[in-house]
């Protein structure tokens, strides 16, 4: 058991070396923003997906693509419109004639979801029969068509970007499939100092980018290395109370979500809190994950899982808020 501990060790801090390098050079290319790639980098090493939200001109194509090269993983961005259809994204079978022979047979022709890194534009702009054509990938990590399953390239991650403030034309997306996202990662405007270093950089005539610090082989490693640190009981726990704590009909819900939320989150929310908990620990070097790490990761991983009443709707109460005040109302367990 000592002996693994320390394999799981070493490469913990190879994981925390490589994620100082890819930190460094996303400054190089992003001014601020930390963490929003704090958030990526959790998202991508604990083998999710996450749904961007920021307004226009925020970089978030820019931050991906950047992640993707950081990562030297396939990248592919598809915008999202309201005519797009369910083959543009999975890929669709054609006739070709075989010159040889003369017969003609189908080919499939593969979508861009065949990459590793997905970036999925405004995903709200198409209708929920597009949408749904991510489910399987991200879900099974594989595509039908046809009546033919095709496996994706792993890894696999689905980053989808909305815009919060245009709604006009939009299809939200159904809370089971917001529910398959880690994480919800609200991106805000920079600081004025940030706001003035954007504008030198982009507004010059020098050209920065990033060199790759980590391949495809590194990043399969590292998840399995994720999964295998070591968790408390109580901190199961903590991150399961939570959880339970969102859900009106639940007895351990307070008397302000009982109010305030009309549907709670469900078990994923208490998977992807442990999951994201062991790897904010992970890339900072720690194989203990605390109550901390729960608390850090659970603002973008239950947001999305929550449906404010109307009553809290009405009153202007977000789902943040009710999360920012749920972590107040619910106590740590005792370590045994």
């Amino acid at each position: 058991m000592q002996g693994n501990l320390e394999a799981i060790e070493k490469r913990v801090a190879e994981l925390s070396a490589c994620y100082q390098k890819m930190m460094d050079g996303f400054g190089r290319v992003i001014v601020g923003q930390r963490e929003v790639l704090e958030q990526l980098l959790v998202t991508i090493f604990a083998g999710g997906h996450n749904l961007l939200e920021g307004v226009p001109g925020l970089a978030k194509t820019l931050m991906i693509n950047t992640l993707a090269h950081l990562l030297s993983l396939d990248f592919k961005r598809i915008q999202f419109t309201p005519d797009l259809m369910p083959a543009d994204i999975t890929g669709t079978n054609v006739i070709e004639e075989d010159h040889v022979s003369g017969k003609r047979a189908p080919v499939f022709i593969a979508g861009p979801i065949f990459t590793n890194v997905l970036l999925a534009d405004e995903i709200n702009r198409t209708p929920p029969k597009t949408q749904s054509a991510l489910l399987q990938g991200m879900q099974e990590k594989e595509v039908t068509a046809a009546g033919k399953t095709y496996k994706l390239s792993l890894p696999f991650f689905v980053l989808a970007t909305q815009n919060p403030i245009d709604q006009e034309g939009t299809y939200p997306l159904p809370e089971a499939q917001k529910d398959r996202f880690l994480m919800n990662t609200f991106i805000g405007y920079p600081a004025l100092g940030e706001e003035e270093e954007i504008v030198t950089r982009t507004t010059g005539d020098i050209e920065t980018m990033a060199e790759p610090v980590c391949d495809r082989d590194m990043v399969l490693r590292f998840q399995h290395v994720v999964r295998s640190v070591p968790v408390s009981p109580h901190v199961v726990g903590y991150a399961v109370d939570l959880a339970r704590a969102t859900r009106p009909a639940d007895s351990t819900a307070p008397a302000f979500v009982r109010e305030q939320v009309t549907w709670g989150a469900g078990p994923r929310a208490g998977q992807a809190l442990i999951l994201c908990a062991k790897c904010r620990a992970a890339l900072q070097g720690r194989l203990n994950v605390s109550c901390d790490d729960v608390r850090a990761m659970a603002l973008p991983v239950m947001r999305h899982r929550l449906s404010p009443s109307f009553v809290a709707e009405a009153e202007g109460i977000s789902a943040a808020d009710i999360i920012r005040r749920l972590l107040e109302a619910v106590p740590e367990r005792t370590a045994s």
